[in-house]
């Protein structure tokens, strides 16, 4: 017996309905960026290993896709190098391309490359796919889409203030309630001078990212593993455990930082998006959270994560400032922040909650029955009438048993059922069935639209 296929761990197929609610995540979504004045572009699914190796930290490197060169891959390559079973030196030998990681370093490679087209400050956003190879888990997935908007050639904190708008749109139109988390990686630095390991920021940055996921204690051991001393993880304990009111932190954090230049501009940044954003009456919850760095070594300015409030599940959008991710290909100075929306995890949390709208799925609005050769072409003939009037209609292709024919349109949640039978095809009429009431009503063909409409 031949095995049953499958697909690789991490993946998924999408069913129509499946389908159904993706597009209405995405539709939802592009038309917010649209409305904030965000343009499309897409950008191919391989990224040549140059262009994304050293973007995202040691751990974000581990977990990229490469692809292998093609033909025959290990021509020329020292077979020293292989026997080594170091794959960090053998990787660049044998492949030069990889799966891009996430859709904005390589919108930081399209700006540089396309630097004389592009006007700035420039506004784009991409809803495209991206691939990570890490563990699969709940939420977690090896190839999901990722929705992202971001503008660069700005500096302006105002910038910050329109992504927080623009997240609270989103997701107010979608009907999910969430908390978007702030920092700042300033406010971080500051944190580094304060504990006196301002050399350590990113073995830092990446161990208090995890607190909410393994707690204080293994945050501690891991920063004790990465080489901070005893004294600079006391230090650092009390700063990750201030609490209060998004003002009120942001009064301690600043207090704390008082003497850090680079911390003091950071919580200044933090109080003008907050409360500008907040005066724009920001129906999202707003909070503070000192150890949110998001993993990532490119952020210079603000960083935003956000969580659903009444669903347990990761982050559902992140984003932040990135003054110097241009810089690596050659156009220093321009400054950029973003922001990405996980389609695949808000997909869940809408699920969760039953949030989807229910007629999410019924694509088609009018099916008729094959009751005979004469029959169907008259049938053809009202599904044309229906689609020019950009009603969606369709015709069962096979002369079945009505039951079977009944049952298909049941299945699929199609609301309204046509027949056109010998009465019908003499009397120039059709018999509308509303699927869901059971009612039916004898009309002339002319008015079959006024009738669904």
């Amino acid at each position: 017996m031949a095995q049953k296929p499958s697909i690789p761990k991490g993946t998924r197929d999408f069913s129509p309905v499946e389908m159904s609610r993706r597009n209405y995540i995405f539709d939802t979504i592009r038309r917010v960026f649209y409305l904030f004045g965000y343009q499309p572009i897409e950008t191919p699914s391989m990224e040549n290993l140059s262009t994304l190796m050293g973007k995202y930290g040691e751990e974000g490197d581990k977990l990229l896709f490469k692809v292998l060169n093609s033909g025959n891959f290990l021509q020329g390559v020292d077979p020293a190098i292989l026997s080594e079973d170091n794959y960090t030196k053998a990787a660049p030998k044998i492949c030069e391309k990889g799966l891009r990681y996430d859709l904005t370093v390589p919108f930081a490679r399209y700006v540089v490359q396309h630097r004389a087209e592009v006007q700035m400050p420039f506004k784009r956003f991409q809803i495209q796919p991206v691939w990570r190879a890490d563990r699969p888990q709940k939420g977690r997935y090896r190839e999901f889409y990722q929705c992202d908007a971001d503008v660069v050639g700005s500096d302006s904190l105002l910038n910050e203030v329109e992504l927080l708008r623009m997240i609270d749109e989103v997701f107010c139109r979608l009907g999910v309630r969430v908390a978007i988390k702030l920092n700042n990686r300033k406010v971080l630095a500051g944190i580094a001078e304060l504990v006196g390991a301002p050399d350590k920021l990113v073995d830092i940055t990446v161990a208090i990212d995890k607190i909410d996921k393994i707690g204080l204690e293994k945050v501690n051991e891991e920063l004790a593993e990465r080489g901070l001393s005893a004294e600079a993880i006391a230090a650092l304990a009390p700063i990750l455990q201030i609490d209060g009111t998004l003002a009120e932190r942001l009064d301690k954090i600043g207090a704390i930082l008082a003497d850090s230049e680079i911390g003091r501009k950071g919580v200044e940044e933090l109080r003008f998006v907050t409360e500008t954003a907040t005066n724009l009456g920001l129906k999202a919850e707003l909070d503070l959270d000192v150890s949110l760095a998001r993993g990532l070594n490119y952020y210079t300015g603000c960083i935003i994560e956000v969580k659903a409030l009444d669903f347990a599940i990761g982050s559902i959008s992140g984003g932040g400032r990135y003054d110097n991710l241009t810089g690596v290909f050659g156009l220093p100075g321009v400054s950029g922040v973003g922001v990405s929306f996980g389609a695949d995890r808000i997909y869940d949390v809408l699920l969760g909650l039953n949030l989807f709208p229910e007629s999410i799925g019924a694509s088609v609005q009018v099916i008729f029955l094959n009751l005979g050769e004469n029959e169907a072409v008259a049938s053809l003939k009202a599904v044309e009438t229906l689609r020019a009037a950009g009603i969606a209609a369709e015709l069962y292709p096979d002369a079945a048993k009505m039951k079977k024919q009944m049952a298909y349109a049941n299945s699929l949640s199609i609301p309204y059922v046509g027949i056109i039978g010998e009465q019908e095809l003499a009397d120039g009429t059709v018999t509308i069935k509303n699927m869901q009431s059971g009612e039916q009503q004898s009309i002339p063909v002319a008015d079959i639209v006024n009738a669904v409409k």
